[in-house]
């Protein structure tokens, strides 16, 4: 069994002509810090999949100041427009590839983060709050998914 964290990055600026160069506030830095203390303490997550926009990848540097990932890579297939197929066809490729990583991390975007858990756990589409992670049971042999829960920085 291993374990799916789908996370929404960090508050960010405000919409601008170029959405791929928005940095995260102050308040979404805090948020990447304070959800990367908890995923430490919670599941040690040691493969990063992350989308190569600015807030994405600051998002993924404040979680990765409390965790080590065996595996990191930054991928196209999860910006906002991604399509939630290819990206959990991705996501379960590289699963099956890397067998020595048991807990996958992927920072993301709405409204991608929501389809992705609905396209691996059937039935299930959060609203993510900024910084808001979602955690999924999976199974390679079945590829099946089981969807727990979703937990954002005002709860944790």
């Amino acid at each position: 069994m291993k374990t799916i964290l789908i996370m929404r990055h960090g508050e960010a600026a405000p919409m601008q002509a170029d959405d791929a160069a928005r940095n995260l506030t102050q308040i979404g830095h805090d948020e990447a810090e304070k959800m990367g203390i908890w995923l430490n303490k919670n599941f040690h997550p040691d493969a990063l999949l992350v989308s190569p926009y600015i807030r994405a990848q600051q998002t993924a540097n404040g979680v990765a100041k409390n965790n080590a990932f065996t595996f990191s890579e930054t991928t196209p297939d999860v910006i906002p427009e991604g399509k939630p197929q290819v990206a959990a066809d991705y996501l379960e490729t590289l699963i099956a590839t890397h067998p020595e990583c048991n807990t996958w991390l992927v920072v993301s975007h709405m409204p991608i983060v929501s389809y992705l858990v609905d396209q691996l756990s059937p039935g299930n589409m959060p609203i993510f709050n900024t910084g808001a992670v979602a955690v999924i049971n999976y199974d390679e042999q079945t590829q099946r998914s089981s969807y727990l829960s979703i937990n954002a920085p005002a709860n944790v």
